[in-house]
């Protein structure tokens, strides 16, 4: 089936939840379609991460359009105790600081490929 992604089985170190947020903080008017795309979930599960996401003040959106634009909350701090105290842009300074060096690095991808 077109368009679907391929099921991953096992579990990894970024959640699902990291991985929209670091999408969206890459394109703050990334369409759901792209962000499930390059996220390698469904539009259906980004749209419940973006749910949960913007329940938790995590991020907001608004409607420009038929655009949406969203808007992360970059001092709201991570919800797990373990994490007590790293902040939103904390985690995506990594997340975006691992995706250029993959990007630039020798057979890394580029974003015009993704």
């Amino acid at each position: 089936m077109d368009g679907v992604p391929e099921p991953h089985t096992g579990w990894t170190f970024i959640t699902n939840h990291a991985r929209v947020l670091a999408a969206i903080a890459d394109n703050h008017s990334a369409r759901i379609r792209d962000i499930a795309a390059h996220c390698r979930l469904t539009e259906r599960a980004v749209q419940k991460i973006i749910a949960d996401l913007e329940q938790d003040g995590y991020l907001s959106h608004t409607k420009e359009g038929r655009t949406n634009t969203y808007r992360i909350d970059p001092g709201k701090v991570l919800r797990h105790p373990a994490e007590a105290g790293l902040t939103v842009a904390s985690l995506l300074s990594l997340l975006v600081q691992a995706e250029a060096d993959r990007a630039t690095a020798p057979g890394g991808r580029s974003h015009a490929s993704t």
